[in-house]
């Protein structure tokens, strides 16, 4: 099938049908254009050799606000 008989084909079908048909065609072209995380990226380790005894309190707070820092920078 040619695209201008797959175009003509999509247009044929009911709305909800369509943004089904871009949801699903958006979705692929996010998986094969989305950059594969480089490995050896060592930011994510950052502060790990810290040595540094917290409590488990203290340790689970850190760990919250340096999701966070990450999360929102």
């Amino acid at each position: 099938m040619t695209l201008p008989e797959l175009q003509k084909q999509a247009l044929k079908l009911p709305i909800d049908k369509r943004w089904q048909l871009v949801q699903t065609l958006l979705e692929s072209l996010k998986q094969e254009t989305n950059p594969v995380q480089k490995k050896g990226n060592l930011s994510r380790l950052r502060g790990i050799a810290k040595n540094v005894t917290l409590s488990d309190d203290e340790s689970i707070t850190e760990d919250y606000v340096y999701y966070l820092t990450e999360k929102y920078k």
